[in-house]
């Protein structure tokens, strides 16, 4: 590994440990991304490399080359993001979203939603306290630094336009939406309060 990385340029080198770090910090890297776009393929390009790296630290990279999704994954109690149970909610609907419009969508289009979709879901769910508006626009703005979606407006705004990125589809894997309505189900009527994400 030491070898391949003497023979990258200075300017490899450095995009190298770039995307370490950002693999490291967010844990997902989506293609579709307008700043995830040259790591991502960098990593495609060098992911031998990056295989062998992360193997040192006992971590693995996942790599799904269809939808353009990066995650690097570790031990199940490691790289874990505690969330508070409105996070868990809105992830989750986001999820739901995702499955939802996917089936409306081609395979090159993205999928899009609106902050009002979510808040729709969320009041769909008759839970006695309201989705805050501080809370909600946290959650996104957090949700966007772990590049599982992008907004493309702003998020106070109901009318925002959020596209769910598919490493949602990594961060939550379930093939079932009805484990994903299940747990969102189970959340809603107070059970725990944090919940652990990839």
């Amino acid at each position: 590994m030491l070898d391949s990385l003497e023979k990258m340029s200075v300017t490899q080198q450095k995009l190298f440990r770039d995307v370490c770090n950002k693999l490291i910090a967010y844990n997902f890297l989506a293609r579709d991304k307008k700043d995830n776009k040259e790591s991502y393929y960098f990593l495609m390009s060098y992911k031998d490399i990056f295989d062998e790296f992360f193997d040192i630290l006992g971590l693995e990279i996942e790599l799904n080359q269809q939808s353009g999704a990066v995650m690097l994954k570790g031990s199940p109690n490691a790289n874990t993001l505690k969330l508070k149970r409105d996070e868990s909610l809105i992830l989750l609907i986001l999820r739901l979203l995702y499955h939802e419009k996917a089936k409306e969508a081609s395979l090159n289009d993205n999928i899009v939603c609106q902050v009002l979709d979510i808040h729709e879901k969320y009041d769909l769910l008759e839970i006695k306290r309201k989705l805050n508006k501080t809370d909600l626009v946290n959650a996104l703005r957090l949700f966007r630094r772990y590049n599982l979606i992008e907004a493309t407006g702003d998020l106070t705004t109901s009318a925002c336009k959020i596209v769910i990125l598919p490493t949602i589809l990594m961060a939550i894997p379930s093939e079932d939406i009805n484990t994903i309505y299940q747990t969102i189900l189970r959340l809603s009527d107070g059970g725990e309060d944090n919940e652990k994400a990839n």
